[in-house]
């Protein structure tokens, strides 16, 4: 039985092929990497916004509650300046308080405004691996038929097809787009 001749562009297609799979491997890896920091980011956030509201109704609560008091305090006369004491004390603790939580509040706040940040550039990254993933998956598949069909455009198809993945692949490092 007669071997037959094997096209020397075959190599070529194998060798192509296989740096197309190891891109789409690693682009699989650091988008899925990065999609669980997105997760991550974002639950993080939703804490913090959450720690946030709950810093809020306190501080409405201490605002009210200084507000009546304050109210109160036009009741009494100036004679009773005991009464008008304790309540000045409990009005000025309260006030404490409320500047005491709208600075936790500001510090929460741009603590929630950090991981949402980290968040959106984890899923620029997660998208940019997702985009190399799919042109790569694509340009295997037009590898492999056009080397069990001998078909040399394909290959070429496949290898146009495929530095489209390998620029996604890199922009998933670098962000250029």
């Amino acid at each position: 039985m007669a071997e037959e001749k094997k096209d020397p562009w075959l190599n070529y297609l194998a060798l192509t092929t296989i740096i197309f799979a190891v891109a789409a491997t690693l682009s699989t890896f650091k988008g899925g990497g990065y999609s669980t920091r997105s997760m991550l980011s974002q639950e993080q956030a939703s804490n913090k916004w959450s720690h946030f509201e709950s810093k809020s109704i306190k501080l409405y609560l201490y605002e009210t509650q200084k507000d009546v008091l304050e109210l109160d305090t036009k009741r009494f006369s100036k004679s009773e300046v005991s009464a008008l004491d304790a309540y000045q004390k409990k009005i000025d603790s309260y006030e404490e308080s409320s500047k005491r939580y709208e600075k936790e509040k500001a510090d929460i706040k741009k603590e929630a405004e950090h991981f949402e940040s980290i968040r959106d550039d984890a899923q620029k990254h997660s998208q940019a691996f997702g985009m190399a993933v799919i042109f790569l998956q694509i340009s295997i598949l037009l590898s492999s038929i056009g080397a069990l069909i001998k078909r040399k455009y394909l290959w070429y198809m496949a290898m146009g097809i495929g530095i489209v993945g390998l620029f996604y692949f890199i922009d998933g490092f670098l962000l250029f787009l």
